[in-house]
């Protein structure tokens, strides 16, 4: 065997053994993917682990994949009440003028908001998201305002929205990783979930299929958003679930027709062959009590604000462990839900996400005798 050769071997036992020790990161093990996509993220939306990635930070044309973010003021708005989704939408002139994908929308006509987002999810519908973002906040452009303000919220700072559509427009862009923060939220909300994974829908005489092929071609798949116009090619963000565990693809700018279905059928077939996932932490989970200084009651139960787990090597060491990060007391007032603190996880003794815990519930200051007991107590330790 000539040196080069002995050389090249040992090279390759030495990555392998660090791959199996999980000591190189994931995103590495990607590298032999050839993808049409020039920008590509594959993300497991727990721990927020990137599995691949290729240009994951390039500012590039998202097409409708921007609806995702729409979707996501859309259903926010629920939340806080500001809309219903049997109320009644006024179409305004300028929907009924929106060109591209639409439910060709009257001006002057009325739809339930819940129509109207379905259009948008399975449709792809530009009029519909004119009008969902006037009946919300008056204008597209303060809705979309408020589509900016939720991207740095989130994290999302290569993203910038100039529309709430997706159609070409100057200074409208994103990137494959801002995408996959934006999915990696979005696979919580179960309301946006129900919309992207919604395969037909009917909407008067109008029978819409869903843009997202995956939903039909890939087992598993139940989101999330397609896109494409002549500027940006062909984009998509998908998400599946296999075996307990979720995955997030995207893909933006595959050149060919369907080239974004091939690319993260590829992403996601590399990530449920190699990857497992191993659950740790659950939402409401308990762990343990704070005593409270001054309060009503002297201690509070703590809890997980949210899920928390590692990606793992299939067939590698599954060494995962977590630790509390607590403080020994809390001072009152404590609200339920207030972050008392943080759970670790590790693999192999490394970092791989932290859970915020919280009190389970309120706690209000006490009386005088609450706080003549709490001296009593600290006195005692000082002994």
């Amino acid at each position: 065997m000539s040196y080069l050769a002995r050389r090249y071997q040992v090279i390759s036992i030495v990555l392998a053994i660090l791959f199996t020790a999980g000591l190189i990161p994931v995103a590495a093990q990607g590298a032999e993917l050839v993808l049409e996509s020039p920008a590509y993220v594959l993300m497991e939306p727990v721990s927020g682990e990137v599995i691949a990635e290729k240009n994951p930070h390039q500012k590039m044309e998202p097409a409708s994949v921007t609806k995702l973010m729409t979707l996501v003021v859309a259903v926010e708005a629920l939340d806080a009440g500001k809309v219903k989704l049997t109320d009644k939408v006024a179409v305004s002139e300028n929907a009924w003028k929106m060109g591209g994908a639409q439910i060709y929308l009257e001006k002057g006509e009325e739809m339930t908001y819940n129509d109207l987002l379905a259009s948008i999810a399975v449709g792809s519908a530009n009029d519909s998201c004119v009008a969902v973002a006037e009946h919300l906040y008056g204008t597209q452009e303060e809705f979309v305002r408020v589509m900016n303000q939720r991207a740095r919220e989130l994290g999302m700072n290569d993203t910038n929205y100039v529309n709430c559509h997706g159609l070409h427009t100057d200074g409208h862009y994103t990137s494959a990783y801002d995408q996959a923060l934006l999915s990696q939220y979005a696979v919580t909300r179960p309301e946006l979930m129900k919309l992207t994974s919604t395969k037909e829908y009917d909407i008067r005489k109008m029978h819409l299929y869903n843009h997202n092929k995956l939903l039909w071609w890939y087992p598993g798949s139940d989101g999330l958003k397609t896109g494409w116009h002549p500027q940006a090619n062909y984009c998509l963000a998908a998400t599946s679930v296999r075996d307990g565990m979720r995955l997030v693809a995207v893909t933006l700018g595959a050149p060919q027709p369907r080239g974004n279905f091939r690319d993260c059928m590829k992403l996601m077939n590399l990530g449920f062959a190699r990857y497992s996932y191993q659950p740790m932490v659950e939402p409401g989970q308990g762990f343990g009590f704070l005593k409270v200084k001054k309060g009503r009651v002297e201690r509070v139960n703590v809890v997980a604000a949210d899920k928390g787990g590692a990606l793992m090597i299939k067939g590698g060491p599954g060494d995962v462990t977590t630790q509390l990060e607590l403080p020994s007391l809390i001072e009152a007032p404590v609200n339920a839900g207030q972050k008392v603190g943080e759970v670790v996880i590790y693999r192999q003794q490394q970092e791989v996400q932290r859970v915020t815990l919280v009190a389970e519930d309120d706690v209000p200051r006490g009386s005088f005798l609450s706080f003549f007991a709490d001296f009593m107590y600290d006195m005692t330790k000082m002994k």
